[in-house]
């Protein structure tokens, strides 16, 4: 098999390997059965910590896999990452309701630990592959993290009405994600010398500039990039956190387009990363910024009118729109920093990047303790200050 042939081969493997990676992103719908069989408030302080947990430790699980890079291979990594999922989601079956520490540490830290190892490996050595595509290439593996929630679960909460229930259900998705995670370790690799074809080499015309991570943080593009894509990520983790409970709060008696907005912003959030990316490739890095500028102050706005008009069908326009925003966040992620601060130390500068996502996290984790209302006025006023802040960032 040729190199040509191979490379997509490898991307597909990574896609798949993303999706199960994804899980995490189905928070909204595997909190179910603690909100409903121990009383947790689904909008509460003691879930919306979890899911900014598992956000924190999978930007740690990122930025560790980078170092280790150094000194273990990916089959190593993907094998660590994958035993962590695994027993993480075995840890979060034997809660008794009491205490939600058992889930903290299971599904936020061990679970988020090991799927930020797996994302960082899986991001940086198949994106090598495709020198000339970077924007599809990254677009195409975020689209599988995107669309996992959605996937795997509307699964998981058909298998938790099941004879399987919501503890064999965690056991399942541990084994069996962990176990997938370990096999596409097998050949999900970075190239050799030589292995990328050189049509894609040529085309692509090298990395303009090398900078290491440390020269990275000097550059005000690196912070311009870091603060929208905060920005980008609060307004979207906000969104996705809280999607069948906002549906609910505008039209109580509107349960499935509830259901359906909680399944549609994974579907936006899935398919616009492939979009992101090839958008990136396609027209080029200016006019995608002020694409995604547009539609970052357009999701919130939208959400807003339809709380204060009390449209269930605005508000489920307006979860679609957030989804899509959101979708740019991981994409824009690994485009710019391949495009800004090249390849040669991109598995270290990547997971810097990342980090973004505990400060959005937190955006989430506010939401609870807000009203609905009040929490979109705050994120159209943000979104507004990122969108600003997004047209002005330039490579020097």
């Amino acid at each position: 098999m040729n190199n040509q042939n191979s490379r997509w081969i490898r991307l597909g493997i990574s896609v798949f390997a993303l999706l199960l990676a994804g899980i995490i992103y189905a928070w909204s719908f595997l909190k179910a059965p603690f909100a409903d069989l121990f009383g947790w408030d689904p909008r509460g302080a003691q879930l919306q910590l979890n899911y900014t947990l598992t956000l924190c430790f999978f930007c740690i699980g990122g930025l560790l896999s980078g170092i280790a890079a150094k000194w273990l291979s990916t089959k190593v990594r993907m094998l660590i990452g994958g035993a962590l999922v695994a027993a993480g989601f075995g840890i979060v079956s034997t809660l008794d309701g009491t205490s939600a520490f058992m889930l903290y540490l299971g599904y936020g830290c061990m679970a988020g630990l090991g799927i930020g190892i797996v994302y960082n490996v899986i991001i940086s050595s198949t994106g090598a592959w495709f020198p000339d595509k970077k924007g599809i290439a990254s677009g195409s593996m975020m689209l599988g993290f995107g669309f996992s929630a959605m996937v795997l679960g509307n699964l998981a909460t058909a298998l938790f009405d099941s004879a399987m229930g919501w503890r064999g259900t965690f056991v399942a998705y541990g084994v069996g994600i962990g176990a997938c995670l370990a096999l596409c370790g097998l050949v999900i690799r970075a190239p050799k010398a030589g292995e990328v074809p050189q049509s894609a080499v040529k085309a692509a015309g090298g990395d303009a500039v090398n900078f290491d991570t440390k020269a990275m943080l000097k550059r005000p593009s690196f912070w311009m990039l870091f603060a929208f894509c905060t920005i980008l990520g609060a307004v979207g983790s906000t969104a996705i956190g809280q999607a069948k409970d906002y549906m609910k709060f505008i039209d109580a008696d509107a349960v499935a387009l509830a259901t359906l907005g909680a399944s549609m912003i994974s579907v936006m959030n899935g398919a616009g990363r492939l979009i992101a990316g090839t958008m990136f490739d396609k027209i080029g890095m200016r006019k995608t910024q002020v694409f995604n500028s547009c539609l970052l102050v357009l999701a919130p706005v939208t959400m807003l009118a339809a709380l204060l008009m009390k449209s269930a069908v605005l508000g489920f326009i307006g979860l679609c729109l957030c989804g899509f925003a959101f979708s740019f966040a991981p994409t824009v992620t690994a485009t710019f920093v391949l495009a800004f601060f090249g390849r040669k130390h991109f598995p270290t500068n990547f997971p810097v990047l990342t980090l973004t996502l505990i400060p959005a996290s937190f955006a989430a984790t506010l939401a609870g303790s807000m009203t609905f209302t009040a929490t979109y006025v705050l994120l159209v006023g943000i979104a507004v200050i990122g969108a600003v802040l997004n047209l002005f960032i330039k490579k020097a």
